[in-house]
């Protein structure tokens, strides 16, 4: 058996899969292989270890005739065709809720980040212009405030709870289901309404949502102009939920105070018109804050994520049922 990862993993993944099959993968910490080096090496193989960067079609499947497991290292698993993996009898897989709590850490510091200038004071320092305390990049406080949950599944759910502590008014969200504080829930009720009085009522607005045909471009310039004046917002979820053209207008004409990301438009791959990059003017705004899609950019939880992965390929390849299975998909 040959199993392939396309991405650097701790050695004790390879080591774990080298009991059973011959492993390829690259050998520099961080390095990820590209599109055509994954295509030469996975043209045999049996298994496919994939990451965030990956992206699984039609053509993909057809190139690697051999594969019976494509193991994604991640849970939102928009960049990959489960359609065309069933049709060509390839299993894909993912990781359970482990990422949770890191990515509601890291959605929390992009609140406070933004609402607090950190990166405008941090410039301040740097530049060597800050001799004394004086009165500088005023922000606001999530005390008192009224914060805004569009998705409220199990992360906007693990991001309502790490908030909760720090004297919140008001959350309100939006979600097609209904939800429910956790048992012991201490922070302010949970008031489900429509996107438009998300909008309009919060002072900062959290997108936690997956990327489907239904949010893709959920709020775009006609949704961004029913924003309270002065709101925040942080997108936590994909970058295609939101039009990064329609959250520059809004940064430019005040309607948006700052807007912080994690997940951009350019890396949703599965969208033949995403940008091929974040516009520059997005990218040089002064009342942004970006991280590089660290939400699960936690050592740790890499390894764990890995082996999770790993574990999917041996139960495939021994002809076991997988944990973590997306389809049901047999060769003829």
């Amino acid at each position: 058996m040959k199993v392939i990862i396309t991405h650097w993993v701790h050695e004790e993944v390879t080591t774990f899969l080298r009991f059973f099959a011959e492993v390829k993968a690259p050998t520099a910490s961080g390095e990820v292989w590209p599109k055509d080096r994954v295509l030469q090496e996975a043209a045999d193989a049996d298994a496919v270890i994939t990451s965030m960067a990956d992206s699984v079609d039609e053509a993909f499947l057809k190139a690697c005739a051999n594969l019976k497991i494509v193991a994604a290292t991640l849970k939102g698993y928009d960049n990959y065709d489960v359609e065309a993996c069933t049709r060509h009898g390839v299993v894909l897989t993912i990781v359970p809720d482990i990422i949770i709590p890191p990515t509601a850490e890291l959605a929390v510091s992009l609140a406070l980040g933004i609402i607090r200038n950190v990166r405008q004071g941090d410039e301040t320092v740097r530049s060597g212009e800050f001799t004394a305390w004086r009165p500088l990049h005023y922000g606001m406080s999530l005390c008192g405030a009224t914060v805004g949950f569009i998705g409220m599944g199990n992360l906007g759910q693990a991001i309502a709870q790490l908030l909760s502590p720090f004297g919140i008014a008001r959350m309100l969200y939006y979600d097609q289901s209904e939800q429910d504080p956790p048992e012991h829930w201490t922070g302010p009720a949970w008031e489900k309404v429509d996107l438009r009085t998300v909008l309009s009522s919060c002072d900062i607005c959290i997108v936690s949502l997956p990327l489907t045909s239904s949010t893709h471009h959920l709020l775009d310039g006609q949704a961004l102009k029913g924003l309270r004046s002065g709101a925040y917002m942080v997108n936590i979820g994909r970058g295609s939920v939101l039009d990064e053209n329609a959250v520059l207008d809004a940064l430019n004409e005040r309607r948006l105070a700052g807007y912080a990301a994690d997940v951009f438009e350019f890396e949703d791959w599965a969208l033949p018109s995403r940008p091929k990059e974040i516009s520059a003017a997005l990218r040089q705004h002064p009342r942004t804050l970006f991280t590089p899609h660290l939400g699960s950019a936690v050592d740790s939880l890499r390894r764990e994520m890995s082996m999770k992965a790993a574990e999917q390929v041996r139960a495939v390849l021994a002809g076991e049922t997988p944990e973590f299975a997306v389809n049901t998909a047999k060769k003829a």
